[in-house]
């Protein structure tokens, strides 16, 4: 392998570890909910009983605790099946890139059209940058890249704001099949994000810098432009 390129694969791997730990250390921080560890205490009572009562019993107390650990991996699937794969996407495609200074894209503003035209025939389908400095809400762009996604390539637009506050606008096609949708909310880590499917492409506006209100004005500015 060249040198420069396995440098380069290191850099990207390192970017993509910093945002994945940026994106879900917060959740590990997280307190355990009252009610579970209420369920967990008794648990553990129960558990200390059986192991007074011989190897038999701590051997039933193995098998609760780990059926309750089945339990619970089974709940976050569950929960987390209602989101979009594009969306839990999107989220780390912005924790990835969002902190990148000196390549937070692949191709600058200063080449829009080449840009817009070039990710259109990436995913074969009419793309726009949305303009969120020209409807009073100060963020610029800073340009976009290519991305892999589920079902093909992937558009990734950033914008930035004169103090440093950054978002993401991801786009993916080949979205047939799926219903038309008004504005959904998720959050991803520290990442928000508004999605909506329109036609054959989705669509969510990602950032960890502003609160869920102004995403949505975000969201609800590159929605009118897309559809005028």
């Amino acid at each position: 392998m060249d040198k420069d390129n396995a440098t380069q694969d290191d850099a990207e791997m390192k970017a993509i570890a910093q945002g994945l730990h940026q994106l879900y250390d917060p959740v590990l921080e997280e307190p355990v909910p009252e009610r579970l560890r209420a369920r967990l205490a008794g648990r553990s009572r129960w558990r200390t009983a059986a192991v007074a009562a011989g190897w038999v019993a701590a051997g039933l107390a193995v098998g609760v605790v780990a059926g309750w650990q089945l339990h619970a991996s089974r709940a976050v699937v569950s929960a987390q099946a209602e989101v979009p794969g594009f969306v839990k996407r999107a989220a780390v495609a912005h924790a990835v890139y969002s902190p990148e200074v000196r390549h937070p894209v692949e191709v600058g503003a200063d080449q829009e059209q080449h840009l817009v035209a070039w990710l259109s025939k990436r995913l074969g389908a009419p793309l726009r940058a949305p303009k969120l400095d020209d409807v009073g809400l100060g963020y610029a762009l800073v340009g976009g890249r290519l991305l892999p996604g589920e079902n093909g390539p992937v558009a990734h637009f950033m914008y930035q704001c004169k103090d440093g506050k950054r978002l993401t606008l991801y786009v993916r096609a080949n979205a047939v099949g799926n219903p038309e949708t008004a504005f959904r909310y998720a959050a991803e880590g520290t990442v928000k994000v508004f999605y909506w499917i329109d036609r054959k492409l989705g669509y969510a506006i990602s950032s960890a810098d502003i609160s869920r209100d102004d995403l949505l004005a975000v969201a609800d500015a590159v929605y009118r432009q897309l559809n005028p």
